[in-house]
């Protein structure tokens, strides 16, 4: 299993990880850095675990943040695809209506010819 060093709060950890994830957790590791960084710059230092803390409650808050937008999205898009099914639905009868229109003036224009054809006389050439 392959291993790789990162950096949180100044110390080095080596940490494994599954192969070809690499990249992966040297960023996700950089990431959480940077949380922490940002909070030390805006408490100050207030010891190490208690950082950490934080940090990880400040994650999970966007984590949470970022679950909560994705289930309205998924709500958006149920109510499209719904909205897309209904419309779907009125192509497919005023389509049905369209046709069967049409069915029934060719009918009729088949009838005034059968007429036309049965009463009036072909010219001769």
């Amino acid at each position: 299993m392959p291993e790789v060093n990162v950096e949180i709060n100044g110390r080095k950890y080596r940490m494994a990880c599954e192969e070809g994830q690499q990249k992966h957790l040297i960023g996700l590791a950089e990431r959480f850095n940077a949380q922490l960084e940002g909070l030390k710059g805006a408490v100050g230092e207030i010891g190490d675990n208690r950082l950490t803390v934080m940090a990880g409650i400040a994650v999970v808050d966007e984590l949470a943040e970022a679950e909560r937008r994705i289930k309205e999205l998924e709500d958006e898009v149920g109510m499209l695809t719904r909205a897309g099914q209904e419309v779907a639905a009125e192509i497919e009868a005023l389509e049905t209506k369209f046709a069967d229109r049409f069915n029934s003036a060719a009918q009729t224009l088949e009838s005034v010819a059968g007429i036309l054809d049965e009463t009036a006389p072909l010219p001769h050439s």
